[in-house]
């Protein structure tokens, strides 16, 4: 199976199955003398880790970050970094009822109809448990970028809950941490919390919608036509396990609107260009402005629910199926973390793009 990496300077790598020793990333690319160290990675992992709360699977996963190479001293060496993550809490007897059955809405089919072989306990690659390499290694892009922007900051979080979303009246930073479901609204929080529990106890589940939010992020990432920083954001997010589009800035309502409506003015203050409105997502023409960035994105529904299903065997045999096991009511509360990892690293590559074709410089305003 190729197609196992992504970014240009900053490279990584996944590897290893849901139901397998362990799994983790190859990096490449990151620059030296960036302080890391398993404490600061395993930050971000704790974020994502299974059975935290009654929302999220109750796989119980330290998922504890070991980095085993690309780091002397504190800091990185610019070699390749190699962290792994051990998985310690699989229980593959509750996937016997699927070898021979494909689960409706799930890879297991198309896995199978191209390889002709697939790892039916708990999904193999296409299991969500893959993002917990995706996380460590946003961890890295993170520091680096700690290093080079100091001021950026990569926030994620869930602005809707199947059919409910958050009232952005009453946005909040502040909230974000202080929920299990990462939202800005308290009070959707609270909503949330008794409709997913209705869900889980009836073994369904429901989509959701995350948003991340790039703030301090310096104008000029991203190059014109095939090298768009939003064509490399939308590719990254879309690549997250069960996400079904994605959208920049006004995204698809920018359609609705008329060309007076969706312009960001702009004038000349104290610091720069500043804009009246940022419709575009903080990119145009595929380069960053200086605004924030904002991406969104859909995740669908668990495809792993009690209720059963009809389906057929790999003989092509009708059949129905109940997907057994420890599975998400929600995926999107763990996809929070994990679209703040992809956008980290995104960024961060093309910062290093930037830098090694301008050096930085930008053209004069004002």
């Amino acid at each position: 199976m190729s197609l196992n990496s992504y970014g240009h300077l900053f490279r990584v790598t996944t590897w290893g199955e849901s139901h397998g020793p362990a799994l983790g990333a190859t990096i490449d690319g990151c620059p030296p003398n960036v302080p890391l160290s398993e404490d600061a990675l395993q930050v971000w992992l704790d974020k994502r880790k299974p059975g935290q709360n009654r929302y999220t699977t109750q796989r119980r996963e330290a998922d504890a970050v070991e980095i085993l190479s690309g780091v002397f001293d504190g800091v990185t060496t610019g070699t390749p970094i190699q962290l792994m993550i051990k998985n310690t809490d699989q229980r593959s007897k509750d996937y016997g009822d699927i070898a021979e059955k494909f689960r409706p809405g799930h890879a297991d089919i198309t896995y199978w109809q191209k390889y002709g072989i697939r790892d039916y306990r708990g999904g193999g690659r296409s299991s969500a448990r893959e993002t917990a390499a995706r996380v460590a290694a946003g961890g890295v892009a993170r520091a680096a970028l700690k290093a080079l922007v100091p001021d950026l900051q990569i926030t994620g979080y869930m602005v809707g809950m199947g059919e409910k979303d958050i009232d952005r009246s009453r946005f909040d930073w502040d909230q974000i941490d202080q929920n299990p479901f990462w939202t800005p609204d308290a009070h959707a929080a609270g909503e949330w919390a008794d409709y997913l529990d209705g869900l889980r106890k009836s073994g369904s589940s429901v989509g959701a919608s995350i948003e991340v939010t790039v703030r301090g992020c310096p104008p000029g990432l991203g190059a014109p036509v095939y090298g768009k920083l939003d064509t490399d954001l939308a590719a990254a997010c879309m690549s997250i396990n069960a996400v079904k589009g994605v959208e920049i800035g006004e995204g698809m309502a920018a359609a609705r609107l008329t060309g007076e409506a969706n312009a960001d003015e702009i004038t000349f203050g104290r610091d720069g260009p500043e804009y009246s409105s940022n419709h575009s997502g903080g990119i145009l023409g595929g380069i960053s402005t200086g605004q924030d960035i904002v991406v969104r994105f859909a995740v669908k529904p668990t495809s792993s629910i009690l209720t059963p299903r009809k389906t057929i065997t790999k003989s092509g045999e009708a059949a129905e199926i109940i997907t057994k096991g420890r599975h998400d009511p929600c995926v999107g509360i763990r996809a929070v973390p994990v679209a703040e990892a992809m956008v980290a690293a995104v960024i961060l590559d093309h910062y290093l793009l930037d830098r090694g074709q301008t050096g930085g410089t930008r053209g004069p305003i004002g």
